[in-house]
C-alpha cells in the first residue's frame, strides 16, 4: 500500500515555544523549519510513501518544503492542528478518493525511512491505526486506509483519545525515530542521540545543549 502523508506546520514564528530553555526566540523558527525539512525529506525517501502534503500558511516553510518535493496545502480553516489535518486529508482525497492517508508530525528530525515504512506497513492491516510518541502520551502518526476517515484528535493525551476513537495502537519495536518528536530540550537531546537529519544537525550545531 502506498500512502500520502499529511504533515501540519504552524507559522514558524509561533512554533516550538517549549524549546525556550534550549534555543533563543530568534533561533526557534529555524529549528522548527529544520525539523520539518528533515521529516519531509525522510518521508519522501520512504518506499511506502507516494507523496507528502504539508498544510501550512508559512511562506518560507512552504517554499523550502516544496523545494524538497512536498505539495503545499494552504491552511484555509486556520482552526488549529486537527482542523488543518482534516483539511489536508480532504484535499488529498479530492484528487485521489481512494488514497491511504496518514497524519505525521512535522517535528521528527531523526526520522528514518525504513522505520517509517515498518510503521505504515503495520498500519495497512487496520482501518485506522496510530503510533504513540516516545513519551507514551501523545501521537506521532495516525493512519487511515482507503475509504476510512482520518478523524484526527491530536493534542494533549492524544494517545488515549485516538484509542477511544477506535484506532488500533501499533506496538512495534525498533521504530524510535518515528516516535521521537521534539517539543522540549530533553526531546531534542534524545533526537540528537538517535541521529538527526542534515538540516537539524546544521542548525543545532550552533546551540549549547546540556547533556550532548
Amino acid at each position: 500500500m502506498q500512502w500520502t502523508l499529511v504533515i501540519p506546520l504552524k507559522p514558524l514564528s509561533r512554533a516550538k515555544s517549549r524549546l525556550s530553555d534550549t534555543a533563543a526566540d530568534a533561533l526557534r523558527p529555524g529549528l522548527a523549519l529544520a525539523f520539518a525539512q528533515d521529516t519531509v525529506a525522510a518521508a519522501l525517501a520512504c518506499p511506502a510513501v507516494r507523496d507528502v502534503a504539508v498544510v501550512t500558511d508559512d511562506a518560507l516553510a512552504g517554499r523550502e518544503l516544496a523545494a524538497l518535493g512536498a505539495r503545499i496545502v494552504p491552511d484555509e480553516p486556520r482552526g488549529g492542528l486537527n482542523a488543518a489535518l482534516a483539511h489536508g486529508a480532504t484535499a488529498v482525497r479530492a484528487a485521489r478518493p481512494t488514497s491511504a492517508v496518514a497524519a505525521l508530525n512535522a517535528d521528527l528530525p531523526a526520522l528514518r525511512p525504513p522505520e517509517l515504512s515498518r510503521v505504515l506497513d503495520a498500519a495497512a492491516e487496520f482501518p485506522r491505526a496510530f503510533l504513540a510518541d516516545a513519551a507514551e502520551i501523545g501521537t506521532t502518526l495516525l493512519a487511515a486506509t482507503p475509504a476510512q476517515e482520518l478523524l484526527p484528535s491530536f493534542g494533549p493525551d492524544s494517545r488515549a483519545r485516538h484509542r477511544a476513537s477506535g484506532a488500533v495502537e501499533l506496538t512495534l519495536d525498533a521504530v524510535d525515530s518515528v516516535r521521537q518528536d521534539v517539543d522540549t530540550g530533553e526531546d531534542l537531546r534524545a533526537a540528537l542521540a538517535l541521529g538527526v537529519g542534515r538540516y537539524t544537525a546544521t542548525v543545532s550545531a550552533g546551540l549549547l545543549i546540556p547533556g550532548t
